[in-house]
């Protein structure tokens, strides 16, 4: 409660501070750790089960390829844009950049959509602590909401300091995120099980409709555990030599992720039986208490929830720029574009994303915010920016280009092609959930330019 009382005061603060400035203290190392905990968290353990149950067996290998290759070309898109543009906010800063005026609109949307998207991420990384923390501690419902909303505020108190120490923090916990799941992958090799890990032809589809609908459903799930290799465009103003240092810290953490993930889902299912794997709440406590027994599984269970606290700490980290951004530019509350007059972070902002996430924690369930989060983000931020980076490379051939995709168009081209596919293959609920968001958020710009007209960003 505390933390609310502290978000509503903050926002009726003065307008923002203009004497400090973000500090650019964070290293090639730091950036790509920082990517790295993000994408990681809680995100492939509580998935794994339902990307096998969705694909019924080893071919949900087929969305962990499908969730690398979106994560590639759509990297290519972030990396143009943040070597061009490395400022906080990135969306925000993007959208605009690559539409011009018309991007007033869809920046405001970003905006809006962040507002209500950012804190779901981080109420369902808390929710996916508290679950996995039950294989620990039996809690009832009462309890695992406790839990997550008590993380929320951890989380917020060590995210209150200076850059420089927020960077050396990411790389420790970039460290247990590797080594935890390099651990489950080299412990599976004396188990493994080729012929099981690599049975085709055990699910039974005919790839007919319904398979391509599955495909879908098991690629969301997969692209949720993928997504964070773009969060260190939200910190483009505190990235040292940014113009080199992001392009190369997307790559660098999608690669190492992506190799981390095939080696994890293969050497699961080659190691226990898909229908085992699909049916668990816990699959890697459950993997290794098959293999080490109950204490091994206790000591994962802890080391997964390390990786969590790890990638909620990256999340909220880079989300805490866009509202900072936005208010700088006359978008948004003016206190949200305050800085800590001593720590040069944006305080108000990253109080004020804890406090809505900690109420989300106590609110949803899991499985009510993972797919919300991936399809109302698909068309404002994902498929606009391929598209306006597109448009950008036709209408101003001179720019300069710190960073340029190779292939030129073909990468963005299949980045739009499998977020349509994602998009289109979800449940009807949640994609006219994200219509009605882009709806809403339309209504509200023309509210605001009427009453509170932007100045032109610079």
């Amino acid at each position: 409660m505390l933390l609310l009382f502290c978000v509503g005061k903050l926002l009726f603060l003065s307008t923002p501070a203009t004497d400090l400035k973000l500090e650019r203290g964070l290293s090639l190392t730091q950036a790509t750790a920082i990517n790295m905990i993000d994408m990681v968290g809680i995100g492939p353990f509580v998935t794994i089960p339902l990307i096998v149950g969705f694909m019924k067996g080893p071919l949900c290998i087929l969305a962990w390829l499908l969730g690398a290759l979106l994560a590639y070309m759509d990297g290519m898109v972030w990396a143009e844009m943040g070597a061009k543009w490395p400022e906080a906010g990135g969306s925000y800063v993007f959208l605009q950049k690559l539409f011009g005026k018309k991007g007033r609109l869809m920046a405001f949307l970003f905006t809006w959509q962040t507002s209500i998207q950012a804190p779901l991420v981080i109420a369902s990384g808390a929710i996916g602590f508290a679950q996995y923390l039950t294989f620990l501690i039996p809690l009832g419902n009462i309890q695992k909401k406790m839990v997550s909303g008590g993380l929320v505020m951890l989380l917020v108190a060590l995210l209150y300091r200076n850059i420089k120490s927020v960077g050396r923090i990411s790389v420790v916990f970039g460290v247990l995120t590797g080594g935890t799941i390099l651990w489950l992958i080299l412990s599976g090799i004396p188990h493994f099980n080729a012929a099981q890990a690599f049975d085709f032809h055990s699910s039974g589809w005919d790839f007919s409709t319904l398979f391509y609908v599955a495909l879908g459903q098991a690629s969301l799930k997969a692209v949720y555990s993928y997504l964070g290799y773009y969060n260190v465009c939200h910190l483009g103003a505190e990235i040292k030599h940014p113009a080199r240092n992001i392009p190369r810290s997307i790559f660098i953490s999608i690669t190492i992720i992506a190799v981390l993930y095939l080696g994890m889902q293969s050497v699961i299912v080659g190691v226990l039986p898909w229908q085992e794997v699909a049916a668990s709440e816990f699959i890697v406590s459950t993997y290794f208490q098959h293999i080490y027994g109950h204490l091994a599984g206790q000591v994962a269970t802890v080391l997964i929830l390390c990786i969590a606290i790890a990638s909620l700490f990256s999340v909220i980290l880079g989300y805490s720029r866009v509202p900072y951004a936005a208010a700088q530019n006359g978008d948004f509350f003016p206190a949200f574009g305050r800085l800590h007059p001593k720590y040069k972070f944006p305080h108000v902002s990253l109080l004020a994303l804890g406090g809505v996430a900690f109420v989300f924690s106590l609110l949803f369930k899991l499985k009510d915010v993972i797919t919300a989060i991936i399809v109302m983000r698909i068309l404002i931020q994902f498929v606009s920016q391929a598209v306006g980076v597109i448009a950008w490379h036709y209408t101003r051939k001179d720019d300069v280009r710190p960073f340029r995709m190779p292939l030129f168009p073909i990468p963005a081209i299949i980045s739009i092609i499998i977020w349509l596919f994602i998009l289109f293959t979800s449940k009807l609920p949640f994609i006219l959930g994200a219509f009605g968001i882009i709806a809403s958020g339309i209504l509200l710009f023309f509210v605001k330019e009427a009453l509170y007209p932007r100045r032109e960003i610079p």
